[in-house]
């Protein structure tokens, strides 16, 4: 199955979305300030993730460190 990852960035809110696959209903769950996993309500898989004051950080964006769903590594 070859899914798709969506990159969005929103300069004027400061906040960037990373999503994997279909959308489908889910919630955010905070992993580090500013900083958010969105969780499939239904399967508890990984779906994406948001950062908010991208541009604000006191670290460079490129430390965040994030799990990448198995069927995005394929």
């Amino acid at each position: 199955m070859n899914q798709k990852m969506q990159i969005y960035y929103d300069r004027e809110g400061d906040y960037l979305e990373i999503r994997f696959g279909k959308p489908a209903p889910s919630h955010y769950e905070k992993i580090a300030p500013d900083v958010f996993v969105k969780i499939d309500d239904e399967t508890g898989e990984k779906k994406g993730y948001a950062i908010f004051n991208v541009s604000k950080m006191s670290f460079p964006l490129k430390s965040i460190e994030v799990d990448v769903p198995d069927f995005v590594k394929q």
